[in-house]
């Protein structure tokens, strides 16, 4: 119950706080566009709504190990051939789909760069928070979700976590969505066995940033000015 309710609670909040803070102009006050303020802020927002709910239920409510939630780091490698076979399926299904236009008008998400020193910068600050977001969005599903309702639904917490993971890809390319129920399953499963999820936050940045650069080469935008 707890698991399950904070979960609904933490992605309604990641969802909406945006509405509540006016992150545009603190970014802005900060030197930061408003675009990139935005992003960041999404960025900071998903860290904080998938990380800080849960780990109080895990720490005040259920009164256990983070580490027994995937964050562990004893042992965090093995597995580490499996999850290499998902990047040798993940680079040909990339440079594929980059050369789409759905593809091309959804990444970077960071619209406003340009092949510029500052440019860079700004680029460089995204995709660290981005891969930032993506530990946490890790944490939150392949840990605290599958880790915290195995116990009551064994190994069918990971179709139960599946479902949520699908929905935030919601409004993205469509062979990404699809691919999200795949990715899910196979995350899930992978965090199941190993009871850690750093070696899948890896294999989600490598191909994040790996989607941004494929649609930056396709734009012509991978030259610095």
């Amino acid at each position: 119950m707890w698991v399950l309710l904070s979960a609904a609670m933490a992605l309604t909040g990641q969802r909406y706080w945006q509405q509540f803070v006016p992150v545009g102009e603190i970014g802005e006050r900060v030197g930061l566009t408003w675009e990139l303020a935005h992003l960041v802020g999404f960025a900071v927002g998903c860290v904080f709504w998938y990380c800080v709910p849960a780990m109080m239920v895990v720490k005040l409510v259920l009164r256990e190990r983070l580490a027994d939630y995937g964050l562990k780091l004893r042992g965090w490698q093995s597995g580490w051939r499996i999850y290499l076979v998902f990047v040798a399926v993940m680079v040909p299904l990339v440079l594929t789909f980059s050369a789409t236009e759905h593809f091309q008008q959804t990444y970077p998400f960071y619209s406003g760069w340009t092949p510029t020193v500052d440019g860079w910068s700004r680029l460089l600050l995204w995709e660290a928070t981005y891969a930032l977001q993506f530990v946490a969005l890790e944490f939150f599903f392949r840990g605290f979700l599958v880790h915290g309702l195995k116990h009551r639904f064994g190994v069918y917490a990971v179709f139960v976590m599946t479902v949520p993971y699908c929905m935030i890809h919601f409004g993205k390319p469509l062979a990404e969505c699809v691919a999200s129920i795949f990715a899910g399953v196979a995350l899930g499963m992978m965090s199941l066995k190993t009871r850690s999820v750093w070696l899948g936050a890896g294999l989600h940045i490598s191909v994040a940033w790996g989607m941004d650069a494929c649609s930056l080469w396709r734009k012509g935008l991978l030259a610095v000015g």
